[in-house]
């Protein structure tokens, strides 16, 4: 096996997004965030040498940050991804800065999660890589609720991942935090960056993400209470708000289609209409109806105003009908193509559901071409 293991999710057509483990982990790290990220989003989050499923051979002692990042760099190039936003947890940050500092034309954007631009020198790696290459992993592996939650929480699959792991190859990821730090390059990162820290992290406290958030331009921080080291192990709806916020979430670009669809004044105007008792509506509208369903490019915004106003025929909402008809002439379909489709719903809906259609759609392509009375 040449490849890191790993698991992909959500539509191949989606923006790419590979999520980093934690030493020690898997990518189960991520089975509570993934599937989410997953709905707007190509996913992809691979285990490390040794971990989970990949090959311990992938990596030797004396291994490198950047040998790691290499090898993200090859699982992408395999799955035909040029470039991508990116997120780790600890070694699987480290390795995201790496590319955001030596190879950022692969980046779109970063989120460093419970990680660090150096882990506090050398020499505890050292003695941990040789701790482990002398007696395996199964002591370590007794302490890693301590190093890894808060007191009282666990995840039994990640302990077990951690004691399962091969150790040359858990000794191999330890060299490369030992050689690691990238203090002096962090001005140079270009990419926009997010930095999530854990407020009860003892292995990279957030004084770390601080630090990087200081020397990144740009860069912004999120401090999750409660959580300790593996952020979206113990807090997955903390960490999940701020990927999505970061990497473009659908509200967001939602709100950009909603306006490229039914044009500015109309959003105006609904906006304009907001109250507190229906923000959350309208915010569900943003992310779901406009952020990811007119988003998914399998079909054409053509194709989408096609099936809108056959639904809005089906259900006789009209008041709709004539916003989408607006729509449909603004994602380029001409009167002919639209009274085509009110056409073939005097078929599939019925008559007077028809009937009714056009007469709406005319009124709307008279206003539309300035003759109506």
């Amino acid at each position: 096996m040449t490849l890191l293991d790993h698991r992909t999710e959500g539509p191949a057509s989606a923006p790419p997004l590979l999520l980093g483990p934690s030493l020690g982990t898997s990518n189960a790290l991520w089975d509570k965030v993934a599937p989410e990220l997953s709905a707007v989003h190509r996913v992809v989050r691979w285990d490390l040498p040794g971990h989970g499923g990949s090959a311990a051979g992938l990596i030797s002692a004396g291994a490198t940050v950047g040998d790691l990042a290499d090898l993200v760099l090859a699982l992408a190039d395999s799955l035909g991804i040029e470039r991508f936003a990116y997120a780790g947890v600890s070694l699987g940050g480290a390795v995201g800065l790496h590319l955001a500092v030596h190879r950022p034309q692969r980046l779109s954007s970063l989120a460093v999660i419970c990680s660090s631009a150096h882990f506090n020198g050398s020499k505890p790696w050292e003695e941990r890589a040789a701790l482990v290459r002398r007696e395996g992993l199964a002591g370590l592996a007794e302490s890693a609720d301590a190093r890894w939650f808060t007191s009282g929480f666990t995840v039994p699959e990640l302990v077990d991942d951690h004691r399962r792991a091969d150790p040359d190859a858990y000794a191999a990821c330890c060299d490369a935090l030992a050689a690691f730090d990238l203090r002096d390059r962090l001005p140079e990162i270009a990419v926009p960056t997010l930095l999530v820290a854990g407020r009860d992290d003892p292995a990279t406290p957030p004084a770390h993400l601080r630090e990087i958030a200081d020397a990144v331009p740009g860069a912004a921080l999120v401090e999750i209470p409660g959580a300790s080291h593996l952020a979206p192990a113990q807090c997955p709806e903390a960490v999940l708000t701020a990927l999505r916020a970061h990497f473009g979430g659908p509200a967001g670009r939602g709100m950009e289609v909603r306006r490229e669809v039914l044009g500015d004044a109309h959003v105006d105007r609904a906006q304009s209409r907001q109250t507190p008792f229906t923000a959350r509506f309208q915010d569900f509208i943003s992310r779901y109806a406009w952020g990811e369903i007119w988003t998914d490019p399998a079909l054409s915004r053509r194709e989408r105003s096609m099936i809108t106003l056959t639904a809005l025929v089906a259900h006789g909402h009209y008041d709709e009908l004539a916003m989408h008809v607006r729509a449909a002439r603004r994602n380029g379909l001409t009167p002919e193509e639209i009274g085509a489709v009110l056409l073939q719903t005097a078929v599939y809906c019925g008559v007077p559901a028809a009937n009714s259609a056009f007469a709406t759609a005319q009124r709307v392509l008279a206003e539309e071409d300035g003759t109506a009375g």
